[in-house]
């Protein structure tokens, strides 16, 4: 069972937390997940998901 990319971000916002696109390319980004004070990154993902893509639009961080 694979996590839904979305709903990841949504949690981990939801707790305070932040994340950040790192890396858009063409059809795929890598989001990093940073602690709630947005120092230390705790983990990233790579994600080619359209559903991600469509929530993250213009966006580059969940600070935006």
């Amino acid at each position: 069972m694979s996590i839904d990319p979305v709903e990841a971000l949504r949690r981990w916002q939801d707790s305070g937390a932040i994340w950040r696109v790192l890396v858009r390319r063409a059809g795929s980004v890598t989001i990093g997940l940073f602690e709630c004070t947005g120092g230390q990154e705790v983990d990233r993902f790579t994600s080619a998901d359209p559903a991600l893509l469509r929530f993250l639009g213009e966006r580059t961080s969940s600070e935006d």
